[in-house]
């Protein structure tokens, strides 16, 4: 009898714990598929690239020179990390999230860089736990509601559809996926 009256309050508590961790879960679900993918691609980061031009007569000798009317033409502010010669025509001027390649005798600037991509730049860091100790403490309770999920979801039904049926089957599959993967590779 016992049993009957902790099924609803289990099932109650199920649910409101699922709609506590679906944001969580969307997080780490969308992070997870893009980590797992990061040789393929930079989650973090996109690349780009641009093409300026200045009017600004580009001659002699003096890089530094050359790197400030760049600058000055195209508005940047920032200090260059590094400005060097990269050949008699081109003169490279690197920041850290991007590069300036000037062709001195066009006038030409081709801008690469790299912008943080909305959301998955933030899901990462979490993901990968960048942020450390304070992180650790929220993904450790995140863990724990998953674990609750996991089996308090083992009694939500009875009879051959629960898991002492069909579930006892699907559960021992969802265990060998990872196992047969570890024995095997």
């Amino acid at each position: 009898m016992a049993n009957l009256r902790l099924r609803p309050l289990l099932r109650a508590l199920h649910r409101d714990a699922g709609y506590l961790g679906v944001g969580l879960t969307v997080v780490y679900a969308v992070s997870g598929i893009a980590v797992n993918h990061i040789a393929d691609w930079d989650p973090s980061f996109s690349d780009y690239e641009r093409t300026h031009h200045v009017r600004t007569k580009l001659a002699g000798d003096d890089d530094e020179a050359l790197s400030r009317a760049v600058l000055g033409e195209l508005e940047i502010v920032a200090a260059p990390r590094e400005v060097f010669r990269a050949g008699d025509d081109q003169l490279d001027i690197t920041f850290d999230d991007r590069t300036l390649h000037v062709t001195l005798s066009t006038g030409e600037v081709l801008e690469q860089g790299q912008e943080p991509r909305f959301f998955l730049r933030a899901a990462n860091y979490l993901h990968l736990n960048r942020g450390k100790r304070a992180w650790s403490y929220i993904a450790d309770a995140y863990a724990v509601l998953l674990l609750f999920l996991a089996f308090s979801g083992l009694t939500m039904l009875s009879g051959r559809k629960g898991f002492w049926g069909r579930g006892i089957v699907l559960v021992a599959l969802g265990a060998a996926v990872p196992i047969a993967y570890v024995t095997l590779s």
